[in-house]
């Protein structure tokens, strides 16, 4: 009979080493999925990065640049294209038989560094530029309520020099353009940009002129459908009142509708400016809304991802 009894003592102690056994992976098994569960519900209370994306549909709004730039390993090839005046009458089939292009192309090295290189018939003018990305509005486990970006270009006037006879330099063929631009998107449908300038020329007509100009430029744009939206885009310069071109040039206007197809953003437009680099519609527009100096116009950009 004691050897029955032990038998028996022995195989309650199996028993309650496996029921401890089973209960510690059901513990573990619970404690994983609880854990796992955790990690879902961070990420969809705000434990992760939301990147605001599409505050504008292409890197301009319809002159200036916008806060959108390439990804790293995109190529974006742009023609801007810019007709004559509307008031010029029926004989230059109100503007249509003059035209302005502009050619560029631009590339992402990075997610937040990208370079430009473009040819204007404006004269005749080569530019280039580098666009930084400093701050991206985000939402999340990082809240950022705005973006930020620095935007430098250069810009060379190639037409020949006036007088050849006298002593003529390069550098007063140059001219350079300083941005910070500041964007939000409020919404699915509205977003807005503020653009503080500094143009500065090399050389300039008299020495009534500034060689530095500031601005302020305000963009924005606002979506109608999928694929469609309106944008509008101001550029308020200082000039000093005593500068001779006070009377010249006009703060450039320009009212956009783009149009998204696929790889492609196609702008249709009016403005007031015939340059399509910085320091020319931005120091050098000489058309007037009030007096019909308006311009129709178009851009397109085709994205190629070379990466």
């Amino acid at each position: 009979m004691a050897l029955p009894m032990i038998n028996l003592i022995a195989i309650m102690r199996m028993k309650n080493q496996l029921c401890s056994i089973v209960l510690v992976f059901m513990l573990t098994g619970t404690i994983s999925r609880s854990q796992s569960l955790m990690d879902l519900l961070d990420e969809e209370t705000g434990n992760q990065v939301e990147y605001t994306t599409a505050t504008f549909k292409s890197s301009r709004i319809i002159n200036g640049h916008s806060i959108e730039r390439m990804q790293a390993g995109q190529l974006d090839f742009r023609i801007h294209h810019r007709f004559g005046t509307l008031n010029s009458g029926a004989y230059e089939f109100w503007g249509l038989d003059q035209a302005n292009i502009h050619l560029g192309l631009e590339y992402g090295i990075t997610d937040w560094v990208m370079i430009g290189i473009g040819r204007g018939t404006y004269q005749k003018t080569f530019d280039g530029f580098v666009h930084f990305s400093i701050l991206r509005q985000s939402s999340g486990k990082k809240t950022m309520p705005l973006s930020l970006s620095a935007y430098t270009t250069m810009a060379i006037n190639s037409l020949k020099w006036e007088n050849p006879e006298q002593e003529n330099y390069f550098s007063s063929r140059l001219a350079y353009t300083f941005h910070i631009m500041i964007a939000r998107k409020f919404s699915e449908r509205l977003s807005l940009q503020l653009s503080p300038s500094l143009v500065h020329k090399n050389m300039v007509e008299t020495l009534l002129d500034a060689n530095d100009l500031f601005s302020v430029g305000m963009g924005g744009r606002f979506k109608l459908t999928k694929r469609l939206s309106i944008n509008g885009e101001y550029y308020y310069v200082f000039r000093p009142q005593h500068s001779t071109d006070a009377d010249l040039f006009y703060n450039s206007l320009s009212l956009g509708l783009d149009i998204e197809t696929g790889g492609h953003v196609f702008s249709l437009l009016i403005t007031n400016s015939q340059p399509m680099v910085e320091k020319g519609f931005i120091t050098e527009t000489a058309g007037s809304w009030l007096d019909g100096d308006i311009r129709f116009g178009f851009n397109i950009s085709r994205v190629f991802a070379l990466k």
